[in-house]
């Protein structure tokens, strides 16, 4: 909570900020998941490649396949195999950029 006041103190200031690595965006992902009383876990599989980074566990029994980018980031192509088959198989699946997204994201969920 602490570093999001401080990221939007930074704006409304106009301190210039720096890029937004990849962690510190898993790491607010993982709160935002927490505050919705959910669990967000890493998630890794050694015989297949491209995997979401992150499986969320929400109280609503729903879960959710995670992909988190920094800005401006890519998907690779096994990543865009991985998106098409969780398409494919109806699960809920999604890719974010930077907070906001994440924030629309689970706005998006609280609404359904």
């Amino acid at each position: 909570m602490y570093t999001r006041f401080i990221t939007c103190a930074k704006l409304f200031y106009g301190v210039k900020m720096k890029k937004i690595s990849e962690s510190e965006i898993e790491k607010y992902f993982c709160w935002v998941v927490e505050m919705m009383g959910g669990k967000a876990y890493k998630f890794k599989s050694p015989a297949q490649r491209g995997v979401a980074d992150r499986v969320a566990c929400l109280p609503d029994g729903t879960t959710h396949f995670v992909e988190l980018k920094t800005k401006g980031g890519r998907l690779a192509p096994l990543q865009k195999i991985f998106k098409n088959d969780m398409d494919l198989l109806k699960q809920n699946h999604a890719v974010l950029w930077s907070h906001d997204h994440i924030d629309e994201w689970s706005t998006n969920i609280k609404r359904s």
